[in-house]
């Protein structure tokens, strides 16, 4: 298995050569069909355009390959690299973000029950210290050690979808068939 602290360290800072903020590093797949998942948006606008994905592609591409032909491969078996946007519904991982979508409705998995729930949902506060703060429907505010969450992600509402319009939908209207004009 794949040490995800390892790639983390690895890839953190090619992303930030591209100008990008690391989202999340995660394998996925088991053994049948590991897939090395890296997760990454532009810090100023929260998104990621076709072009930033495949320069980080390339650049993590020949990164890893120059570490398996050095004999120091991160991931002992095959794998396949995916390069993606965290999405609208995206996953919450760092400290940060609970701050940055603060007013958002969020869903957070935790590792123990917290008064006999092990998932919480409504709206972020924000944080207070390495805490998380959420408006927990029909239980109020709630403080969780960002430690005792398992995952967390945006819910799809109305307001999130206004806050993570895309900033061109140039083309979006159009089909374009190579080989046609």
């Amino acid at each position: 298995m794949a040490d995800i602290a390892l790639l983390t360290r690895l890839i953190e800072p090619e992303a930030e050569a591209e100008g990008l903020a690391l989202v999340r590093v995660k394998m996925t797949g088991g053994k049948s069909d590991p897939t090395l998942q890296v997760m990454a948006e532009r810090p100023d606008t929260r998104q990621l355009t076709l072009d930033d994905c495949a320069r980080l592609s390339r650049r993590l591409s020949d990164m890893l390959d120059a570490l398996e032909a050095e004999g120091r491969d991160p991931i002992e078996e095959a794998y396949r690299l995916e390069v993606s946007s965290p999405g609208i519904d995206r996953p919450l991982t760092r400290l940060a973000d609970y701050d940055d979508w603060k007013g958002h409705e969020a869903r957070i998995a935790l590792v123990e029950p917290l008064q006999g729930r092990k998932q919480l949902s409504g709206d972020l506060i924000g944080v207070e210290g390495d805490n998380v703060r959420i408006d927990v429907k029909g239980l109020g505010e709630t403080t969780v050690p960002l430690s005792d969450i398992r995952n967390a992600k945006l819910l799809i509402t109305d307001k999130l979808i206004q806050a993570t319009a895309p900033l061109s939908a140039e083309g979006a209207d159009s089909i374009r068939v190579e080989g046609q004009e």
